[in-house]
């Protein structure tokens, strides 16, 4: 099953105040394995980074070049196709990319597309801390590379975090009599049949004397009168 783990960054908390998408980044699953595929790209607002810069350290001078949303949609949209989207924090990605859809008169991405890792982990370990940094630290995942916040590095991270909630590729696998994994794929083994039956071990007269009381004690209705 393919899936796209898929994060932004933005000028904003909400794109209703005018804020925008500044990066997107997407990686991409199969059967839950990364494929080496991903997609990013930075993006011009048609406005000031303003106080975002702190968080994701992009600023006005490097988007200045870069290509407008409607310059890259076509591409984004074949990236992700019809995949479910894995998201930390589902809700605030799809604001800001249905809002940049509705600029371009498309049609939104439904929720219900978006799996969130939040509610994931919310079900997984009640009561913990839910930001992608404290998932990334119960997983020992390595935060060394995230000085600052970035749409392709953080679907890296959820990525790596969804794969942790969901099992990983564990959910493939199961364990055999020997305790050695296997492929849950693996081909069925038909069973061996003996070519000649082995000999009854019941004698003549423990026969007779079955059927004896089956008839006596049991009675017509017994089981071994049927078929």
């Amino acid at each position: 099953m393919r899936e796209i783990v898929l994060d932004t960054e933005t000028t904003g908390l909400d794109p209703t105040d005018g804020h925008r998408v500044i990066e997107i980044g997407c990686v991409e699953l199969d059967d839950h394995l990364p494929t080496g595929r991903n997609f990013q790209r930075y993006l011009n607002p048609e406005r000031l980074v303003g106080d975002s810069e702190r968080v994701h350290g992009i600023t006005d001078v490097f988007l200045a070049d870069k290509a407008l949303f409607a310059h890259v949609v076509e591409e984004f949209l074949e990236f992700i196709g019809d995949a479910p989207l894995i998201i930390h924090n589902a809700g605030f990605d799809l604001k800001f990319l249905n809002s940049e859809l509705h600029r371009l008169s498309r049609p939104p991405i439904h929720p219900a597309r978006a799996i969130d890792t939040i509610e994931i982990a919310k079900a997984k370990i009640p009561g913990a801390r839910y930001s992608l940094d404290e998932l990334c630290k119960r997983f020992a995942i390595d935060l060394s590379g995230r000085t600052k916040h970035g749409a392709l590095l953080d679907a890296e991270l959820t990525a790596q975090v969804y794969l942790e909630l969901v099992g990983g590729r564990q959910t493939r696998l199961k364990l055999g009599p020997s305790g050695r994994e296997h492929s849950a794929a693996a081909e069925n083994v038909t069973a061996w049949v003996r070519p000649h039956p082995l000999p009854s071990r019941v004698s003549a007269a423990e026969l007779e004397a079955h059927a004896a009381f089956v008839a006596g004690e049991l009675g017509k209705d017994a089981i071994w009168n049927w078929g």
